[in-house]
């Protein structure tokens, strides 16, 4: 399992807020933090973000919601420098589609996530329900910590990967857009009378960005969040920024690499102009889907689904093979001892665009189905996501999808970082 080892100082700052509302703090609020503020705001350039790294805990919720008006909110801004928003409120594109992609690999892009789900797990007994409740260990864990855990059936099929920081009272899980309300009602669902344990789908009332590329790390130190930078999967740490609450994570739910901003909506603005005078360059949903798919991160309803496991899935570093008992724990552990994974999910190169669902077959045989598709950068080439039975093909092998595309089966980055368990060499 992928996880933080390093300790974090703890800092937490609850963040409550609306989609369409300012969200200030009370008078009281403020001063807390400044009183307890652990560095002194550092004097920046109009390019930096003003910051203070809060080191003690408030009061659960803290701040008092104004009321409207305001002149407009975030996704108004990017409206009106030409992002192309859905009718749902996602930003699908800002008409760069290959610049962000080329971004990602050589410089650094900015991602707006905000239409993922967020999920506030709080209460003396968070730690320990969401250790039954998923496949990561959270009992090994402490306060400033992450990683990512699978969501999965009694029989261990897989429903999400949800990516989650530690913090002093509470457990945030991020997840997909899709997965968020049936994984809150699922939740709420295990909660049994004794246990104190509440669920909060704080979607809404927060923003999240993502930072990736190879110079995402002198973004974060121009801003003066450096003390991040070279810290494990899932570090976080909570700052104030002009006096409101940012988190800052370590990583993002497609790479280890990069890093995650949670805040309010009040501060989206602010913070995502200032990742744009570092020189990030914004890079809207339908790109991100491209990005998902040539980095090999499963998305549900396509390659997490009922129809697979999350050992077929690949998703090692978000299983304990040494916790307790827990939900699909019997079947992951059957599957493991009697070495019963017997199809995988691979990144595919097409020689023609093809048909998601379509079927993947080797001398005629079918051996697995085609889950994702994209065409790649300037419209050349196609790429795709696909499940083939362990002893059909492998890497570098060559299978049929669908009546006569050819395809070859490779690696992709997300699922390469994974780490199998070493089989053990028969007596």
């Amino acid at each position: 399992m992928t996880m933080a080892t390093a300790t974090v100082t703890p800092c937490v700052a609850h963040l409550i807020g609306r989609s369409t509302a300012r969200l200030q703090f009370s008078t009281r609020a403020a001063s807390l933090l400044d009183r307890n503020a652990a560095f002194p705001t550092r004097k920046t350039n109009k390019n930096k973000l003003s910051s203070t790294k809060s080191c003690s805990t408030i009061a659960a919720l803290p701040f008092e919601l104004s009321p409207p008006p305001i002149d407009h909110d975030f996704l108004d801004t990017v409206t009106a420098e030409g992002a192309k928003v859905s009718e749902g409120g996602i930003i699908e594109t800002f008409d760069n589609d290959d610049e962000a992609l080329d971004e990602f690999d050589n410089g650094v892009a900015v991602m707006d996530l905000s239409h993922f789900g967020r999920i506030r797990v709080s209460g003396d007994d968070r730690i320990q329900f969401l250790h039954n409740q998923t496949t990561a260990n959270f009992e090994c864990l402490s306060e400033g910590q992450g990683c990512d855990t699978v969501f999965v059936t009694p029989t261990a099929r897989t429903i999400d990967i949800a990516y989650a920081w530690i913090m002093k009272k509470a457990v945030i899980l991020v997840v997909s857009p899709e997965t968020c309300g049936d994984i809150v009602q699922m939740l709420n669902k295990y909660i049994f009378f004794a246990d104190k344990v509440e669920i909060q789908d704080i979607t809404k009332q927060t923003c999240l960005f993502a930072l990736a590329g190879p110079q995402s790390n002198q973004v974060m130190s121009n801003l003066n969040l450096g003390d991040l930078v070279g810290q494990p999967y899932g570090t976080n740490c909570h700052y104030s920024v002009n006096g409101m609450p940012l988190t800052v994570g370590v990583g993002n739910i497609i790479s280890e690499e990069g890093f995650s901003l949670l805040m309010s909506p009040a501060t989206a603005e602010s913070v995502w102009k200032t990742l744009l005078s570092q020189g990030a360059i914004p890079l809207g949903s339908n790109a991100w889907e491209k990005l998902r798919i040539t980095q090999g991160r499963p998305a549900p309803g396509k390659e997490l689904t009922n129809e697979y496991n999350v050992l077929e899935a690949h998703l090692w570093n978000s299983i304990s093979l040494n916790k307790g008992c827990y939900k699909g724990q019997e079947t992951i552990s059957r599957l493991i001892t009697y070495d019963g994974v017997k199809q995988r999910l691979w990144g595919i190169h097409l020689s023609a665009p093809a048909e998601t669902g379509s079927p993947i077959t080797v001398n005629g045989k079918k051996v697995g189905k085609l889950t994702s598709y994209m065409t790649g950068r300037n419209e050349s080439g196609h790429f795709a996501l696909g499940y083939i039975k362990t002893k059909a093909a492998s890497r570098g092998e060559t299978v049929i999808v669908g009546e006569n595309i050819i395809g070859t089966v490779v690696d992709v980055p997300f699922l390469s970082r994974q780490s199998p368990p070493v089989k053990k060499p028969s007596s």
